[in-house]
């Protein structure tokens, strides 16, 4: 069977440069490496895949393949030796990515003991209804790792040092050589008597046991802005866990949960109120004092309100979180319907009642439903 062409079997054009390669040959490792890819044909893509590599990477094979095609191989010697080309940057990434591996052949993965960011925290804050509407000033515990201030970090007992590690002779790594399809390559993997510091501690600090970092409750006041809601969060840079080998220490994020209010509900922006009102109030309007955030205030409900009424209170509501303005009170009108009346409220509703006249009058159906029923919804 004929061989493919080098340049489509890894999907560049033919003036590629060598990162070009590179980068097409590490993402088609990745993607055809038979202990990842389980299709029938993927070890023989694989091998293709190395093979079209092997030639484009070295300059000189290259030329010949770009003037004479598969021929011009020939020439050359064959194929080349895949133990005797340079791999090791490429599939030391694709390696450690598959298999966990760790680094192979050192230099292009971060070391272990270098700066590494603290981890995040996240601590839940309970607010009540106004102090999410308003803002408040709140005190916060923050249980945190800080350096041990017994043994300065280092996690030795004070008049003790800490002993360069035997296993690793103090480089925080071991190497040994894995055996791969493209040959023997070498494995570097943090050290496992040390975790990679490179030292052991004979004499563990009494005060964190080795650790260098001690547990501590911190106290802190926070400013709680106004408009926050249930799962708002606010980031505290800083406040995290400590960093390591002096990388900067990670964030707190303050995770917010509102108490549910006695007469309030929250839509966005908006503060909703369910407000009872009697037949007599619905019919010929009345003024009514009701609840708002901001204290009582005066409602005028129209004569006439029929049920499920919503009124308006501008500027009632909860505060614009990262804008100026508020959102506005919705009151949510329901009409009461006595279920118990006395002789004389009876009488009255009978004199009432004589009055509208006992003739009902069925509700025309609106557009809206005939549409409905007609798109068979």
């Amino acid at each position: 069977m004929s061989k493919r062409d080098y340049y489509e079997v890894l999907g560049v054009p033919r003036n590629a440069s060598a990162e070009d390669l590179k980068g097409a040959f590490r993402k088609l490792a990745r993607q055809y490496h038979p202990d990842v890819n389980k299709e029938a044909d993927a070890e023989e893509r694989f091998k293709e895949i190395n093979e079209a590599y092997a030639v484009l990477s070295e300059p000189d094979r290259r030329a010949a393949y770009d003037r004479f095609g598969h021929d011009g191989l020939r020439g050359m010697g064959g194929m080349p030796d895949f133990t005797k080309v340079d791999f090791t940057d490429i599939f030391g990434d694709i390696f450690g990515d598959l298999f966990g591996f760790g680094n192979f052949g050192g230099g292009s993965r971060r070391s272990r003991n270098s700066p590494r960011r603290g981890v995040d925290l996240e601590l839940e804050v309970k607010l009540t209804f106004e102090e999410a509407v308003f803002g408040v000033e709140k005190e916060i515990q923050i249980n945190r790792d800080e350096v041990c201030k017994t043994c300065s970090g280092s996690g030795a007992e004070p008049g003790t040092t800490p002993l360069r590690c035997t296993t690793c002779n103090g480089a925080g790594e071991v190497r040994r050589v894995q055996q791969t399809l493209l040959g023997s390559m070498v494995q570097v993997t943090t050290c496992p008597n040390c975790g990679g510091a490179g030292e052991t501690i004979g004499s563990p600090c009494r005060t964190c046991q080795g650790r260098g970092l001690e547990r501590v409750i911190r106290k802190k006041m926070v400013t709680i802005p106004g408009g926050v809601d249930n799962g708002t969060q606010i980031r505290l840079a800083g406040e995290g866990q400590p960093g390591l080998n002096g990388g900067p220490n990670g964030n707190l994020y303050l995770s917010i949960r509102v108490e549910a209010h006695k007469y309030f509900r929250r839509r966005n922006s908006d503060i909703v109120l369910d407000l009872d009102i009697n037949i007599a109030q619905a019919a010929l309007g009345a003024e009514v004092e009701i609840p708002t955030v901001d204290g009582p205030t005066k409602l005028k409900i129209p004569a006439g309100t029929q049920p499920g009424k919503v009124l308006r209170l501008r500027n009632k509501g909860v505060p614009h979180l990262r804008s100026n303005g508020r959102g506005d009170q919705l009151v949510l009108v329901n009409v009461a319907i006595p279920t118990s009346l006395n002789p004389e409220q009876r009488q009255l509703f009978e004199q009432l009642a004589h009055s509208l006249g006992s003739e009902v009058q069925p509700q025309e159906r609106s557009f809206l439903d005939w549409l409905r029923d007609a798109m068979g919804g």
